[in-house]
């Protein structure tokens, strides 16, 4: 064979195989699945176990005081429709993105503290990471700590599952890669000196380490696309809101850590 067919069939062989693994990629069992927290060491799950210590806490003290205050035309806090969240924003966030019947697509809760904005405050929306929408969101989320994963049982939420389900086996970008390849096929392996876990968003929104701050699911899948070379999709885009909820819906039954802490 000459070294231009050798080339030839070498690509055609990497072609099949990276079609075969896309076709066959199994996903991990139910027993098996584990959060990121135990790929953590020792050191960093100490942070995250100790409120006192865990950065994250600030955002949600910052969340307490926003919840309670008053904003927009409506002159309206989010307590005044929702109360004390302690006890009404119970196990709320374990239930999301959830879907909203006006606008016929699934919502994180992100876009659902925003919709409550518009709707019932008369308030701009709030931006994509900015310290006000971590703070909400880490708020409510925190409430929702150790509640299990619930969300994506809806049958109207069904397509949108696919939807996102389809994105998290595709490969894209430069590099060829879709998430199975890393939070599928490799976990408790290690990439850049560090772990590689199953990749489900028990935590969000959660303070990383490489931050040096808290940040939203969106703004890791986002890196986590760029870093495949492949085209990120803007905050809040339905491809990205249908890959948060077959995410959170593939950890069912896992427990809320929020705010979780990682490296």
């Amino acid at each position: 064979m000459t070294p231009a067919r050798t080339i030839v069939f070498a690509a055609l062989l990497m072609a099949i195989d990276a079609s075969a693994s896309a076709l066959f990629a199994t996903e991990i069992p139910q027993a098996a699945r584990r959060s990121g927290f135990s790929f953590m060491t020792p050191d960093t799950r100490a942070i995250q176990d100790d409120d006192t210590a865990n950065p994250g806490m600030l955002w949600v003290l910052d969340g307490e005081a926003l919840w309670n205050s008053k904003a927009g035309a409506a002159a309206k806090a989010c307590a005044d429709c929702h109360g004390d969240a302690r006890a009404d924003m119970k196990s709320v966030a374990a239930r999301y993105p959830a879907f909203d019947k006006a606008l016929g697509r699934p919502v994180n809760l992100e876009q659902r503290i925003n919709l409550c904005r518009a709707r019932n405050q008369q308030a701009a929306p709030l931006s994509y990471e900015s310290r006000e929408l971590l703070a909400l969101t880490a708020f409510v989320a925190r409430q929702s700590r150790g509640s299990a994963i619930e969300t994506g049982t809806a049958p109207q939420l069904e397509p949108f599952v696919a939807n996102g389900r389809e994105l998290f086996m595709r490969r894209q970008g430069q590099l060829n890669l879709g998430c199975v390849n890393c939070h599928d096929d490799n976990w408790d392996k290690r990439l850049a000196g560090s772990a590689i876990t199953q990749g489900h968003p028990t935590g969000y929104p959660l303070y990383r380490l490489e931050w040096q701050t808290l940040g939203s699911l969106q703004r890791r899948l986002r890196s986590c696309i760029s870093g495949i070379r492949a085209q990120t999709y803007d905050y809040g885009a339905p491809e990205l809101v249908d890959l948060e909820l077959y995410l959170m819906s593939r950890a069912r039954g896992m427990p809320m850590e929020t705010p979780a802490v990682r490296p």
